[in-house]
């Protein structure tokens, strides 16, 4: 099947950001999840994205280091595997704790797809770390001090469109989403996990700002709430078509669904009257000689 025919193949796609106030627990947040799925609508195909530290959040970086699993291996991997297939669903399950190197203290923040034959099919390791400083409980943030960035811009085809994978902090990094757009993109993924007090200030802005400059849907699962370790995160999990419309959002601080069926084709329109994409080409060598 060529690229163009998976892009038409189901022009409308049931889309769903999954909230959490994810535990430190990776069993306990399975079941909770599985308890949500349950909630999920029938339609079929179904892109499902998940929080950032879905599995395992607030309980510290050694607690990481101890429960990440080697690729392709281990029962966190099982489990989101087993709630793709279960469901029947596209499962942007990000991230989870994954070794790189065995004597390393060190862990990657992984961000894997399964398609709903619970086959993982893609991983994309978070390049942006988020090492700052925040008025919050927490104050400083250094996530560089135990996790490994990646390296790689990852897509992924599917029978409705391409997927492009970011990672919360990410998304203040338009770079990486035009690349994701130059590899394909058409839909925009971004597990996440951010704080109060950033989300209130920037959260909505910057998820619709990149979803405006590249043309493309994103879809964003979120954590919520205060966890075990103090932290407290923003949620509002949303989807947002390639117009910058926001056709969906969990607007309570618990967990829950946004979801939305999303006409795919409607993105052609948009990139015909607004061809951005053809601009940026005939534009670059001017921006790249400043």
């Amino acid at each position: 099947m060529s690229q163009n025919q998976q892009k038409t193949s189901h022009p409308q796609v049931q889309m769903t950001a999954v909230q959490l106030t994810s535990s430190p627990d990776p069993q306990e947040n399975l079941a909770t999840l599985r308890q949500l799925f349950a909630d999920l609508p029938d339609a079929r195909p179904q892109l499902v994205v998940l929080p950032e530290a879905c599995l395992c959040f607030g309980a510290g970086d050694k607690r990481q280091r101890e429960l990440a699993e080697v690729a392709g291996e281990g029962p966190m991997q099982d489990g989101l595997a087993a709630l793709a297939r279960d469901f029947g669903v596209w499962l942007v399950a990000g991230t989870i704790p994954l070794i790189e190197q065995p004597d390393s203290d060190k862990f990657s923040a992984a961000c894997l797809v399964f398609n709903p034959a619970g086959e993982r099919v893609a991983r994309y390791n978070k390049v942006s770390m988020f090492d700052v400083d925040v008025a919050d409980n927490t104050r400083s943030y250094r996530e560089s001090a135990a996790t490994s960035p990646g390296s790689q811009v990852v897509t992924v085809e599917t029978e409705f469109g391409t997927l492009g994978l970011a990672v919360c902090y990410d998304v203040r990094f338009p770079e990486l989403f035009r690349a994701l757009r130059l590899q394909g993109a058409d839909i925009l993924v971004l597990p996440s996990a951010f704080t109060q007090v950033t989300g209130k200030a920037h959260w909505q802005v910057l998820t619709r700002a990149r979803a405006i400059e590249q043309q493309c849907i994103l879809v964003a699962g979120t954590q919520v709430g205060e966890h075990a370790n103090g932290r407290q995160t923003y949620g509002h999990g949303l989807i947002i078509d390639g117009w910058g419309e926001v056709k969906a959002c969990v607007e309570t601080a618990s967990p829950g669904l946004a979801t939305a069926a999303i006409d795919i084709s409607a993105l052609q329109q948009i990139r015909r009257d607004i061809p951005v994409l053809t601009h940026f080409s005939s534009s670059k060598k001017v921006f790249h000689e400043q």
